[in-house]
């Protein structure tokens, strides 16, 4: 039995967010909500918070080059959900993207499916030197190596 490709993130520790938002239940019976649009929202299905996708992300970039049937099949098989596979590969060519972003400060290649089948780049000659970071606090990372660049204020 092979580990799963995602894990769970510390949610109780301190100054950890990860997305909590206010629930239906909050809203419900506020008295600025009128009788419409009680009847009109719904409850939905709750957020699931506290996965960190990072050992599929570097499954998929281990595995460029090789046959997507294989590749695809064993990682749905150790994933809770099949969907974060599709954050990287790009099912649709109006959808590739030479780098993905996820989260506030991580950037991994984009990758797609080939004529062959064969899982492939989007730009595989992008590199952590070829990004600049958005911002100056925060550590940028391109598939794991943190971006060779400063960070440099925009000009006015």
């Amino acid at each position: 039995m092979k580990e799963p490709l995602y894990r769970r993130v510390n949610t109780r520790a301190r100054n950890v967010h990860h997305d909590h938002g206010g629930d239906y239940r909050h809203q419900r019976t506020a008295k600025s909500e009128t009788s419409s649009d009680l009847t009109r929202g719904s409850m939905g299905r709750r957020a699931r918070r506290g996965l960190d996708y990072t050992p599929l992300f570097r499954f998929l970039l281990g595995k460029v080059g090789e046959d997507w049937d294989g590749v695809r099949d064993e990682a749905a098989a150790r994933l809770d959900s099949p969907d974060p596979i599709h954050w990287l590969v790009a099912r649709q060519p109006h959808e590739r993207s030479d780098y993905v972003r996820i989260g506030e400060a991580s950037y991994y290649s984009g990758l797609y499916v080939d004529d062959e089948n064969r899982l492939r780049a989007v730009a595989p000659q992008l590199g952590a030197d070829d990004l600049e970071p958005s911002c100056p606090c925060c550590t940028h990372t391109f598939n794991g190596v943190r971006f060779g660049r400063k960070y440099r204020e925009p000009e006015r």
